[in-house]
């Protein structure tokens, strides 16, 4: 029998007042948050120091927030001369347009009050980021056209961090150092210690050097939702989701969903649903910190999209491409072999975003219809008859102007393309070859106003905080453009703010 001497128990580390398990926007946001109102704070990333920054590395660092004027805007850009201004374009953002375009793309199933707190603090957290270190640049290459000499900003989305989601990450990181936040690479949460009254005292982690118990006043889960789990995929989303590629990091496998619900946390939200993509056919399962976002195609509002059959099976220009991009990824998913092709000409080729020139992509060319559909390996019947009618449903007495609605659509097919629509008449024909890659899932938890989480009898928890994409209740179906990283700061500045103040009190 081992004596007491053989026995190597969890080592027990000295309290914090806050504990942020995740490593990405929401957790930095989080962690900055809880900081800032006086707490001992400690982040918790099971991710190697290479991989952190969760999905926020993957993005382009676009933020929806809500704005009255063009001179508003420009406070939050640090250099932006006045000869630069000069060119630009943008209409106001109001909260009511943020909040109806949040509203109509989730089908109205967002919650109400989230929806309300997400568009109202959205600027004041954007200027809070500011404050702290991240720096702001409009959006040129992805959301503005050059029209008439000027830059035409449209679809609401107007900044991103300076680097993109990388810069974002790697300016958060720093401002965390400077605070003092104590970060912990390779060191994954298991479980949540719980009292007898049932809140939350300490979490269970183990690192390559072993177990142990870290206590805390208070815990803040930010850890992302279950994209990177194949089967957790399969079991919610349904069938042959098990197959798309995951755009993001390979560690966001619901861990911090599966630890809330096993002490009572109250499933919330769409969980059948998620945020994908249309991602490049051959990009590798997760992704790739080198070409960051650029599997992605989203310009396919210029073009046509079709299926291996030559046959189109969405409206490409129904609406500006933040509107739709998340629910045309899905689309791709049930399209035969999960394969689309999106199709274009060379009228519009100048203006396709960058991610369609990098070298990792799969794209094929041709002087004909019919020999781009051979190399592509798409029937070349099909695309010819689809190409041929579409051509000739285009209303070509409509002027073409890709930065604003501009009606110029079909007649008479299936379906009908609503704007942006231009014959496919000048070669050589360039096709990409795209498959649905996942960014995020939008089921998770149940938080409350001031972001502690709820458990299955509708009271909160004590001691529980959640945040960013492990929350649920904000998207369903679909989402706008810009406002997942815009939620995961808002909702982790307000779960970092209220952790502190409950581990002080």
């Amino acid at each position: 029998m081992p004596g007491p001497a053989d026995i190597i128990a969890p080592m027990t580390t000295s309290a914090w007042d806050v504990v942020v398990v995740g490593g990405g926007n929401a957790a930095m946001c989080a962690a900055l948050s809880a900081r800032e109102t006086g707490a001992r704070v400690l982040v918790l990333e099971k991710a190697p120091e290479a991989w952190r920054g969760g999905n926020g590395f993957f993005t382009a660092g676009g933020f929806r927030f809500a704005f009255k004027s063009f001179d508003e805007l420009r406070t939050l850009i640090g250099d932006l001369s006045d000869q630069e201004a000069a060119q630009m374009e943008v209409d106001p953002y109001t909260e009511d347009n943020f909040y109806d375009d949040l509203m109509r793309v989730t089908e109205e199933c967002a919650d109400p009050d989230m929806a309300l707190r997400l568009v109202r603090e959205s600027q004041a957290t954007v200027r809070w980021m500011k404050e702290r270190g991240i720096r702001w640049i409009p959006m040129f290459g992805r959301q503005a056209y050059k029209v008439g000499g000027k830059f035409r900003f449209w679809g609401g989305l107007v900044l991103e961090a300076v680097g993109g989601g990388p810069g974002l990450i790697d300016m958060e990181y720093a401002s965390a150092a400077k605070a003092g936040i104590e970060v912990r690479f390779d060191t994954k949460a298991t479980r949540l210690i719980t009292d007898d009254r049932g809140r939350v005292t300490g979490i269970a982690v183990r690192t390559p050097a072993g177990s142990e118990t870290i206590q805390t006043r208070a815990v803040v889960l930010a850890s992302g939702g279950f994209e990177a789990n194949p089967e957790m995929r399969t079991r919610y989303l349904g069938q042959n989701w098990e197959l798309a590629r995951v755009r993001g990091t390979p560690y966001n496998t619901g861990d911090g969903i599966k630890m809330a619900l096993e002490i009572g946390a109250l499933p919330w939200g769409h969980w059948s649903g998620c945020h994908s993509v249309q991602w490049d056919l051959n990009a590798p399962w997760h992704g790739d910190r080198k070409v960051g976002d650029n599997f992605q195609k989203h310009s396919y509002p210029l073009g046509l999209m079709v299926n291996l059959e030559g046959k189109r099976f969405v409206d490409e220009g129904a609406d500006f491409r933040n509107y739709t991009y998340v629910k045309y990824g899905r689309a791709v998913l049930g399209q035969p072999r999960r394969t689309a092709f999106q199709i274009f000409d060379q009228k519009v080729l100048d203006i396709l975003r960058e991610e369609y020139r990098i070298r990792e992509v799969t794209k094929a060319e041709d002087m004909t219809i019919e020999g781009l559909a051979r190399k592509l390996e798409i029937d070349p019947a099909g695309l010819v008859k689809t190409v041929s009618e579409f051509n000739a449903a285009v209303m070509k007495d409509v002027a073409f102007n890709p930065a604003v609605k501009d009606g110029r659509g079909t007649r008479g097919i299936t379906p009908p393309k609503s704007h942006w629509a231009q014959p496919l008449d000048s070669p050589p024909y360039v096709g990409f070859a795209v498959t649905t890659g996942i960014t995020f899932t939008f089921g998770g938890l149940k938080i409350d106003e001031s972001g502690q989480v709820i458990d299955c009898e509708q009271r909160p928890i004590p001691g529980l905080y959640g945040a960013g994409e492990l929350v649920g209740g904000l998207f369903y179906h679909n989402y706008p453009g810009g406002a997942g990283l815009m939620a995961g700061a808002v909702f982790g500045r307000l779960a970092g703010r209220s952790a502190a103040v409950a581990a002080k009190g």
